[in-house]
Formats: C-alpha cells, structure tokens, sequence
C-alpha cells in the first residue's frame, strides 16, 4: 500500500492565465498594488507580487523575492500570449475558420503596432536632429 499522493493546495497561487487577466488592464493592476490593510495577510496585505500573486512580510522581502530565479521565470512564462478556448476548438478540428480569422486580425494589429513604434522613434530621431 503506498502513500496518498496530495496536492500542495496549501502553497497553490494562481494559474498563469488567471494572472495574465489581472496584468491585462490598469484598473486591476492598480486595485491589487493599493490594497486596503486586511490583518489576516502578510504585511496587512501592503507588499504583494501581482505576476506570482503572493503576500510578503516587508519591503525588503518583496524586493528580494523580485530579483530571485523563481520571479523572473513567472514573468517570462506571463509574457507568452495563454492559450485560449478557440485555440483548444482549433487543436480538436472545431472552429479552425474561427480561429484563423482571430490569428489574422491578431497579426494585424501587431503588425501596426509595430509599425506606429517605428514612426514614433522616426519622429524622436528627427527631433534630436533639429
């Protein structure tokens, strides 16, 4: 008979896409940095990691936690685009023309954006000229 394997729901943060919503606009963002003083979270709830959704003691902590392997991986892994329901239609055979059209309009408005970056440091190199 062995052991019951256990899920660590103890030390479980927030999944990746869950956070990525967070991250996805600036109202969310600015609620969970000015977070009202709450006794029953570390450091009244004043010192929080929005990308790892975790609580800490000190200021100090938080910056240490913020150089540290394990942050700078959860940022990197928050930079990738999370899969989404019409990728996972996609995946099966449901919803390919669907989703292509998403994958078209994505690229798009990427290629734009890129596009007005370049003609903003067009713009910032000509006024540095003159």
């Amino acid at each position: 008979m062995g052991s019951i394997r256990r899920s660590k729901t103890k030390r479980r943060t927030r999944d990746l896409d869950q956070v990525h919503q967070d991250l996805s606009s600036k109202a969310s963002v600015q609620k969970l940095s000015n977070q009202p003083l709450d006794e029953s979270k570390p450091g009244l709830g004043q010192y929080y990691c929005i990308e790892c959704a975790k609580y800490f003691e000190t200021d100090f902590a938080k910056t240490v936690h913020r150089r540290g392997k394990n942050h700078k991986r959860r940022v990197r892994m928050l930079k990738e685009q999370p899969y989404s329901q019409a990728e996972a239609d996609a995946a099966s055979g449901l919803g390919v023309e669907k989703y292509m059209k998403f994958v078209q309009t994505y690229e798009q408005a990427k290629k734009e954006k890129d596009k007005d970056a370049q003609e903003k440091q067009k713009m910032e190199s000509e006024m540095v000229i003159e």
